[in-house]
This record gives C-alpha cells, sequence and structure tokens, in this order.
C-alpha cells in the first residue's frame, strides 16, 4: 500500500454501487486511518454525499479538508473520479474554504431546532395552499408577506444548485453575499429576491401556520411545521475543500454563468 499525502487521511463512501467499488479499489492501494485520527478525508459519491459528510463532521466538532471524487450524478462539488495519482492529486490540490449556514428553527409546538446547510437553506409550502411568510433582515421587516411556494436562503457555494432552479443569481465564491431568492411567488409580483451581505441575519416568520404549514430544509434535513426560521452564516466554523487545480470551484462557478 501507499502513505496517502502527509497527513491521516480518512475514506468514506456512499451507499451507491460505484461507490462502493471504488472505496474497495482505493483501500487496496493506500493506507488510510479511521474516521476519528483523520486529518483529511476523501468522500466518494455524489454532491449530496458530500454535504452528508461536511455536516457530519461540523456535528462531531471536527471539521478537516474533503477531497471528494464524483461517484453519484451531477457531482458539481466533486472531483474526476481516478484511482491513480491520488497523492499528487492531494498534493496539487486548491483549497477552498467555505462557511455555513446556520439555521435556527421554532416550531409550532415550541420546540427549537438547529442545523447547518452548505448549500441552503429553503422554507417550502407542505400542502396545496401558498405560504404566507414574512421576511426580516437584522430584525427589520423588508417584505411583509411573501405569498409563494417557499424562500430559500443560499451560500456563494449553494448558488448554482437549487438557487439557480429558482431564478436565483450565481454568486463568485468570494463575493461575501447571501442570495435570497423566492420560490414561485404569488406575491408580490415583480419581486424577483435579493442579495445579503453575509454578516446580516434574516428572519423568517411564518404568517398562517395552521391554513398554511411550512416546512424549513437545511440542505437535505427537514424540519416541519415551523413557526419561525433564522438564518446566518456560522462563523465558528470553516469547511475546507480540496479541487484538482484544473477543475477548481470558483472556476465552475463562474462558468456556470455562461451555460446554455
Amino acid at each position: 500500500m501507499t502513505q496517502v499525502a502527509d497527513r491521516k487521511m480518512a475514506l468514506v463512501a456512499s451507499n451507491a454501487e460505484a461507490a462502493q467499488a471504488a472505496e474497495a479499489m482505493l483501500r487496496a492501494r493506500y493506507d488510510f486511518v479511521p474516521m476519528e485520527e483523520a486529518e483529511l478525508i476523501v468522500a466518494l459519491g455524489g454532491d449530496g454525499y458530500l454535504l452528508h459528510t461536511l455536516r457530519e463532521r461540523l456535528a462531531v466538532g471536527k471539521v478537516c479538508p474533503v477531497f471528494g471524487m464524483n461517484r453519484g450524478t451531477v457531482g458539481f462539488l466533486m472531483n474526476e473520479w481516478r484511482i491513480d495519482g491520488l497523492i499528487e492529486r492531494i498534493h496539487r490540490a486548491k483549497s477552498f474554504t467555505v462557511r455555513p449556514l446556520e439555521m435556527i428553527a421554532r416550531t409550532d409546538d415550541g420546540e427549537t431546532i438547529s442545523h447547518h446547510a452548505i448549500n441552503e437553506v429553503s422554507l417550502l409550502r407542505e400542502t396545496r395552499e401558498t405560504a404566507r411568510i414574512e421576511v426580516s433582515v437584522n430584525g427589520r421587516v423588508v417584505l411583509p408577506e411573501l405569498v409563494c411556494d417557499g424562500v430559500l436562503v443560499a451560500t456563494p457555494a449553494g448558488s448554482t444548485a437549487y438557487n439557480l432552479s429558482a431564478n436565483g443569481p450565481i454568486l463568485p465564491l468570494n463575493s461575501k453575499l447571501m442570495a435570497l431568492t423566492p420560490i414561485s411567488p404569488f406575491r408580490p409580483r415583480r419581486w424577483r429576491g435579493a442579495l445579503i451581505p453575509d454578516d446580516l441575519n434574516i428572519q423568517f416568520r411564518v404568517l398562517d401556520p395552521a391554513k398554511r404549514p411550512v416546512s424549513a430544509v437545511a440542505d437535505q434535513i427537514e424540519v416541519r411545521d415551523v413557526a419561525t426560521v433564522d438564518v446566518c452564516i456560522d462563523r465558528t466554523d470553516v469547511l475546507t475543500l480540496l479541487f484538482d487545480p484544473e477543475h477548481a470551484l470558483d472556476e465552475r462557478i463562474t462558468m456556470e454563468q455562461f451555460a446554455v
């Protein structure tokens, strides 16, 4: 076996067949350590699995750089899968730091639930009834009533995901902004979203939770029947993603603006 780079590295993989097969091949060629000893993580899967890995590290309070290889579908946040040259790729890798969003949701029954999100926090209607949501920024009401299917807050790293599908703006990685984007807005008809400096807090209040219930989702983690949701950048944690220099995240985000 070959020692991987000069840092202790763990290997994790999603349950997908392709990821499991890739894991077996890498373990046969390189040395890896248990997750609790890792200083760097290689993650095999898709974007969803990478986000899961990052959130898991945040939850246990041990954040370390992650080098992802795509064994999923889209793989926007992943590097190309190759078994050869892993040590050299990691030595050459370009690092990008991202700060996660922190979502604090309070439910109708008074429970307070907190989760992190790397891509976005979204509020979504639970029934056929449109949601009615009050939007505030730093305690100031900026939209007394947003009638919509939902609304989301996206980081620059997540601006090319759900946010882009909802016609939100693509944010450069170093922009220090959050995208506040409505999902199928009905009223105000001409409001298409806003760019919010990432040192501000965004608050949502569900105006008719009994008739028009709303759920809050931090990436893929859902909290149902929310009454209020606060979203801000978590300044205490910094996540580091590693990319091949020729396929770096900032360049991918830039090029997405020219995709047709």
